[in-house]
């Protein structure tokens, strides 16, 4: 089937948050790990590929995008989502305004919308200024993030500086006025010469009325909630037939492994829990493995029953974090450990685990790369933006979830095995 939709995602939770929304359409959505390195051949409706450059330098962020950008067109593509995440986080110089900017170059569209707003996980914009439950994101866990700490709440003034055009606001008072008040309030900010349009949304209801008023701009770009309404719009519009194809469910072993490296409130929460609960895991410390490699956590899985699902997590609170980082650099810190869970996502997998949890954007992203995962179909969702995910792995047919730092319950890492059995 022609691609509907094509998206680009700028980590890899990211992705599979975006592609876990879209799939409650009941549609089948095909997730991508990278730019795929052949043409389009079997597509899906909804198509999303996932990108490592959240943090990457704004050159090779920007060549990136780019590429996926001409296969998704290639696919048959006629609109675009860039997603990016509900904190709106990056670096000072970007990556969210360069890249929505060479995409709108490419596509001939002289404006597009910013709406990180996720209300089901808390995430609220009013007035331009993002809150994190009820807390401003320059006062939420975000200000201590280890690679994008974010010190300010206003997202047109972070925006401002990594685009080259005006940056307007259309703000919740405009949106409850409705589809056809958004749409003229969008119009005379192009007017004005607005080419960068931060949208308020504090409710679902704030964002289906988004999703109609800005559905057939080439080029939406948001957090994921934003765009979950599309697939409904699509059908209502007669773009997409009521019977499209869903995803078949494979039947797959209990054998489980559960890797943590995000150092977010909640996983460390998450963490917690589960350690509580008696189940079998094993703490890196950067500072250890930076001595010792990754050897003494693969002897420690070596002797685990993964119908257990054992727990390997470098999740720490912000000041160990900060201690290992100033001992080791920011960017060794981070690989070190990115590196040892890669490998033993690989070891359990040859010890026969086919139930892989992956809490953490950079550490999703080591672990699918480790794993030689190219393709992903999108299954059940675990947590609102969270689903479970099939692929192959080595000729072997994996269930695979991939967590953002700040999303799920705290009993997420037990949610997720019970989600599985009972889809």
């Amino acid at each position: 089937m022609t691609t509907l939709l094509g998206c680009i995602a700028d980590d890899f939770t990211g992705a599979t948050d975006l592609a876990g929304l879209l799939a409650r359409s009941g549609v089948r959505v095909s997730l991508r790990i990278g730019v795929p390195t052949e043409p389009p051949e079997e597509t899906s409706p909804f198509e999303v590929i996932a990108l490592k450059s959240r943090t990457a330098p704004v050159t090779e962020a920007v060549a990136e995008t780019q590429k996926a950008l001409e296969w998704l067109q290639a696919s048959g593509a006629k609109r675009f989502f860039w997603k990016y995440c509900s904190t709106f986080d990056s670096t000072a110089e970007g990556n969210i305004g360069p890249v929505a900017e060479a995409l709108m170059k490419t596509l001939g569209t002289g404006q597009t919308i910013y709406c990180p707003a996720f209300p089901e996980n808390g995430r609220a914009i009013f007035m331009g200024y993002l809150f994190v439950g009820q807390q401003p994101l320059a006062e939420s866990p975000m200000k201590d993030h280890p690679l994008t700490p974010m010190r300010d709440s206003n997202l047109m003034r972070l925006l401002e500086p990594q685009v080259t055009r005006p940056v307007g606001l259309a703000d919740r008072l405009t949106v409850a006025r409705g589809v056809e008040a958004l749409r003229a309030r969008l119009s005379d900010l192009q007017a004005g010469g607005y080419a960068h349009v931060v949208v308020d949304a504090v409710a679902d209801d704030d964002l289906h009325i988004i999703a109609e008023a800005c559905q057939d701009m080439p080029l939406m770009t948001g957090g994921s909630a934003v765009a979950m309404p599309l697939p409904h719009l699509y059908k209502a519009q007669g773009l997409l037939p009521e019977d499209a194809p869903s995803t078949p469910k494979p039947d797959i072993p209990k054998q489980t492994i559960i890797l943590s490296g995000s150092c977010s409130a909640m996983t460390n929460a998450q963490v917690a829990r589960y350690v509580d609960t008696g189940a079998p895991t094993f703490r890196l410390d950067p500072l250890e493995v930076a001595k010792t490699g990754a050897q003494p956590a693969l002897d420690w899985l070596a002797g685990q029953n993964l119908t257990q699902a054992p727990l390997i997590y470098a999740t720490a609170d912000p000041a160990s974090v900060k201690a290992a980082q100033e001992a080791l650099g920011t960017a060794k810190a981070g690989v070190l450990i990115e590196d040892t869970l890669a490998a033993c996502a690989v070891a359990a997998r040859d010890m026969g685990a086919r139930r892989v949890i992956v809490a953490g954007g950079e550490t999703s992203g080591a672990v699918t790369k480790a794993l030689g995962v190219t393709q992903l179909d999108i299954g059940a969702e675990i947590a609102p933006g969270v689903p479970w995910t099939f692929c192959t792995s080595d000729g072997h047919t994996l269930a695979l979830t991939l967590k953002s730092g700040n999303f799920g319950a705290e009993t997420f890492f037990t949610d997720a095995q019970d989600r599985l059995d009972a889809a």
